[in-house]
């Protein structure tokens, strides 16, 4: 019988434990999840980038010296700005396909 009503007790008093615990590794979880989020899209971000500084370096710079020249300028403004373009263009794009596939399937 006391061995029982130990168990009962600590029963009791370790589950309040285990609860607090339980709900403070969600939050835990929930906050390593959104950091872990985040830092994806800041490599997604620093690999695009770095795409951009290869293509658009290949594309208009013949070759290297101390100062850019007004053609290699405008060469490279453009070419990032077609770039930015054509990916606003291609996310926007599949978020109509999303956009119609949702609505079909409702």
């Amino acid at each position: 019988m006391i061995a029982a009503d130990i168990m009962a007790d600590a029963t009791v008093s370790v589950l309040p434990f285990f609860q607090v615990n339980h709900n403070a590794l969600d939050s835990f979880s929930f906050k390593c999840q959104q950091f872990l989020a985040v830092e994806q899209q800041k490599a997604q971000f620093q690999a695009q980038v770095h795409r951009l500084n290869e293509i658009c370096w290949d594309k208009c710079m013949d070759k290297p010296g101390t100062k850019l020249d007004g053609r290699t300028e405008a060469c490279l403004s453009n070419c990032v700005e077609r770039f930015i373009d054509t990916s606003l263009s291609i996310t926007n794009r599949f978020a109509q396909l999303l956009q119609r596939s949702a609505a079909g399937q409702t």
